[in-house]
């Protein structure tokens, strides 16, 4: 049994890579097709767009691992059956799952590799081949990373509204500060401050005007030249890249959804997109066990036309699916999690219905 689950195993990684190499290949030929004009136009190097693609070969792979799962399922179990060894492992008394045992272990090996390449790998890459490509390639200033205008800023208690952040300083500009009485939203201060600046104790407004509120009157005014104010705003949180969730590990989105909760704000869009991006790997482990009843069910017949076929034609259904149920969940009419893993638990009742019924 080991020989043959080496030998199935083997067949199916060989299947994976090949499948997986297709995708990268496809992708960035479409990919240089459609960016190398541009690129060009802007002057840049060759250097720095080769090294562009290459930064964005973590993101393909990410992408289009489950497709390429499914794929390489379908097309082993067809090669198997095409040539009658499939037939020669059945008439030896081998069953249907014991064949599609190490193919469903390593799909899900993969799913537990994609998962943390997701959370290590995948925002850093992000970064880098965004930093290229706007920076080094169009030759825009690193200070287009950061929210610059009209920036509000929401704490416990505390409303900060900035007109203008300066990354070269790391200074905000334009400054009013509302304080608010416990429990409610009447003003307690407010604080009107050309700038402020981070030091190592935290934010000093510059030449700021207190005014003080007592029963919705002004009942103090107060100049100051430096004022120390407690915020737990950091730079890094006006960072246009930070909040995008492609670029955020889980356990950045998890804190950010802490901050939005936090400051008064709905989470549940990024609550949607941070469980999605817990159970969007295990879809590779879902493709297998769906695909493995596809191709035991279409027997010899199942040749590589109909396994591309189907793998497209399920990868697409699949993709279709997971998006409409998410933004349903992104929308807040379904629970984060339940939107999340539905698609999953959809197909994965469809795979076990495949299995149940195959003639064994």
């Amino acid at each position: 049994m080991r020989i043959l689950s080496r030998y199935v195993a083997k067949a199916y990684l060989r299947m994976l890579m090949l499948c997986m190499g297709a995708f990268i290949a496809i992708y960035l030929v479409v990919d240089f097709m459609e960016k190398i004009a541009r690129f060009t136009g802007k002057g840049g190097s060759l250097y720095h767009i080769v090294l562009f693609f290459v930064a964005k070969i973590p993101e393909i792979v990410n992408e289009s691992i489950p497709l390429a799962v499914l794929m390489a399922t379908l097309l082993t179990l067809g090669t198997l059956s095409m040539s009658s060894e499939l037939t020669a492992m059945r008439s030896c008394g081998v069953s249907l799952g014991r064949i599609a045992a190490p193919i469903l272990g390593i799909a899900l090996a993969v799913s537990v590799l994609s998962l943390v390449g997701g959370e290590l790998i995948i925002p850093r890459s992000y970064a880098q081949r965004t930093y290229i490509q706007e920076v080094l390639i169009e030759k825009k200033s690193p200070s287009t990373y950061f929210r610059q205008h009209n920036i509000w800023h929401r704490e416990e208690g505390t409303i900060l509204r900035a007109a203008l952040f300066d990354p070269g300083k790391g200074e905000l500009r334009g400054i009013t500060l509302w304080e608010m009485r416990t429990g409610t939203t009447d003003p307690e201060q407010r604080v009107d401050a050309t700038s402020a600046v981070l030091t190592p104790g935290g934010w000093v407004l510059k030449e700021a005007v207190v005014r003080e509120f007592h029963g919705g009157e002004i009942s103090a005014t107060r100049n100051a030249a430096t004022l120390p104010v407690d915020l737990k705003l950091k730079p890094d949180d006006l960072k246009v890249l930070g909040k995008y969730s492609d670029s955020m590990t889980i356990s950045e989105l998890r804190r950010y959804c802490d901050k939005l909760r936090a400051g008064g704000y709905d989470p549940t869009r990024y609550l949607a997109q941070m469980h999605g991006r817990i159970s969007r790997p295990f879809g590779c482990a879902v493709m297998a066990f769906l695909g493995a009843p596809f191709a035991l069910r279409s027997g010899r017949s199942s040749g590589i036309a109909v396994g591309v076929g189907l793998s497209l034609a399920i990868g697409f259904l699949y993709v279709v699916v997971n998006s409409v149920i998410l933004s349903f969940g992104q929308a807040g009419v379904l629970p984060p999690v339940v939107a999340a893993w539905a698609t999953n638990f959809i197909f994965l009742l469809a795979g076990t219905w495949l299995a149940l019924t195959l003639d064994k």
